[in-house]
């Protein structure tokens, strides 16, 4: 079949991008900040009582707590309930990317351009291990963490330290949040991304040296607090003649600056490869020569920090102190939730995990592993598991990550996949750990058009990431050396496409059965059906594997598939 064919399903186009766009949520929120709301936290989050867990119900926690749903995960789920299985997720070993690929950076002459398997290496084998790694729980998170917690390349030839970066994210995904921040400020590629490897005090002794904010402010607004102050449920506080409350100040800024002086990457081994200039794979250290170190007493955040002290002292003053502010639990539970669940909860959910993280049962803050089984087991991340229990309210926009994820998932894919002219197939608008701002790809803040709903992850979702949804399946499949439609490419990243060719082989309704059961937990709409059966009518005319190709793409393009509810 020829290249003219191929394109007929274009003219599908303009209704799939309306019935794709339609249908993120209903309904508004009269909030002045997405964090608003009236009711206060409630508390520890508790186990549901055991229920047997149905196909629709394990297969909609696949998609909030791993890439995408597959039949083995489905099953899995089902038999061992959501809280076994997510302590078992938490209790396996890391699947770390590995630094060997990332070393040969190391080799490389000044002047060398980048083979294409070192600039695409981090794509490829973050995929790989979203479509296959064992802990899919620990990836997920860490995934959701790179959403607020960013770091990004300024040159290539950091490759190495953004491996280092993506594996602590993993290390941090069960740990605790002041660990996390403990290690993120301490890290090599944010040091360099936010310049605090740069911040000094100027001083008669170092007239080159200033200080820079950078990383302090990020610190607070971006990772760890936000800039408006919050209630207990993540309802933003507002003063006597009713406007928002700043959660610190400039001089906060600068005295949280002070205080994070003096650290510099890791001297030793002193013969180490000029491409590791930073020692990509070691933490910073403190420096050895005085002048580099404001050892001046500091006030941040209330807090004095008095003179004298050390690098390391100051650090984990600094830590303990974000750690006991009243904002860092909303502002943490919300991010999670938002990136797991929903993107627009109530504040009583977001409440209830917040209460989680100052307290995790046993004293404890910041303990992650409570965290995130309080926001998946919430009741109201799991009233959508009864499909009439929904509110129009639940779920979140399918950004292009976890679209492209959990469309490669359904068909059994296990490794990222290559196009026929060799090139390697890549998501579109988005990839992990890798947007162009510290901002991220959207701000938790981000609403649907038109609308006062959440929905940060829809600012994704435009015009030619349609197109690429629309032609996900068919653009793999299509052999255009050959000019032919065939199964090479998908069968070679492990895919299993023999199980829709089959389908289609005996009947629409068998193909769309499939359809059903892989992507819509086995609950499609007649109104989505209706849709598709016409569509099959149409694709006679066509080769039969780009026909169900096609029809499969519609199907993920739509609303229906779009917002995970």
């Amino acid at each position: 079949m020829g290249r003219a064919r191929r394109m007929a399903p274009a003219t599908w186009l303009a209704a799939a991008t309306a019935i794709a766009l339609a249908g993120c949520g209903s309904g508004d929120r009269d909030r002045s900040l997405p964090t608003s709301g009236t009711e206060a936290s409630a508390g520890q989050v508790t186990s549901q009582a055991p229920v047997q867990v149905s196909f629709h119900a394990a297969s909609r926690f696949a998609e909030q707590a791993s890439f995408g749903p597959t039949p083995e995960l489905v099953a899995e789920l089902q038999a061992k309930g959501f809280e076994r299985w997510l302590d078992e997720q938490m209790a396996l070993p890391l699947t770390p990317l590995p630094q060997t690929t990332a070393e040969r950076v190391y080799l490389l002459g000044p002047q060398e351009v980048y083979p294409a398997e070192l600039s695409f290496h981090t794509d490829v084998e973050v995929m790989n291990r979203s479509l296959s790694a064992p802990d899919q729980l620990r990836w997920r998170v860490a995934w959701s963490l790179s959403q607020f917690i960013v770091a990004a390349f300024k040159t290539e030839g950091e490759l190495p330290g953004w491996v280092e970066w993506t594996n602590l994210l993993q290390r941090q995904a069960f740990g605790n949040y002041g660990d996390t921040l403990r290690e993120v400020t301490l890290n090599p590629f944010m040091a360099h991304f936010l310049d605090n490897d740069q911040n000094r005090p100027k001083s008669v002794e170092c007239q080159h040296c200033a200080p820079n904010e950078n990383y302090a402010r990020e610190l607070m607004q971006l990772f760890s607090l936000g800039v408006v102050r919050l209630a207990p449920d993540g309802t933003p506080l507002r003063d006597r003649r009713g406007r928002f409350i700043e959660t610190y100040t400039q001089k906060d800024v600068e005295e949280l600056a002070r205080a994070l002086t003096g650290w510099q990457h890791d001297p030793d081994p002193p013969n180490r490869p000029q491409r590791n200039w930073a020692n990509w794979t070691r933490p910073m250290v403190p420096s050895t020569w005085a002048p580099e170190r404001d050892s001046g007493a500091k006030q941040v955040l209330g807090r004095s920090l008095a003179a004298g002290q050390s690098a390391p002292k100051d650090l984990e003053d600094v830590i303990a102190t974000l750690m006991a502010h009243p904002n860092i639990a909303p502002f943490v539970a919300l991010r999670m939730i938002q990136n797991l669940v929903i993107s627009d909860p109530s504040p009583a959910y977001v409440g209830r995990v917040a209460a989680v993280f100052r307290n995790n049962g046993r004293g404890v803050a910041g303990d992650m592993k409570a965290v995130i089984k309080a926001v998946l087991l919430d009741v109201e991340a799991r009233r959508g598991d009864t499909p009439a229990a929904a509110d129009a309210r639940d779920g979140k926009y399918r950004e292009p990550w976890l679209h492209a994820t959990g469309a490669l998932r359904g068909m059994g894919c296990r490794i990222n996949p290559m196009q026929y002219d060799g090139k390697i197939w890549l998501t579109h608008g988005q990839v992990f750990n890798s947007p162009q701002s510290v901002f991220g790809y959207y701000a938790p803040t981000d609403r649907a058009p038109g609308s006062n709903l959440l929905a940060p992850e829809q600012r994704l979702v435009g015009t030619n990431e349609l197109r690429h949804r629309m032609a996900h399946f068919a653009g793999l499949t299509w052999n255009w050396p050959a000019n032919v439609y065939d199964t090479t490419v998908l069968k070679a990243a492990g895919c299993q496409p023999e199980a829709f060719i089959a389908a289609h082989a005996r009947s629409p309704a068998a193909f769309l059965d499939l359809v059903s059961q892989r992507y819509f937990r086995g609950a499609m709409s007649p109104v989505l059906r209706s849709m598709l059966m016409e569509q099959l009518r149409l694709s006679k005319q066509i080769d039969p594997l780009a026909g169900a190709m096609f029809t499969l793409d519609h199907a993920l393009s739509t609303a229906a598939y779009g917002v995970m509810r």
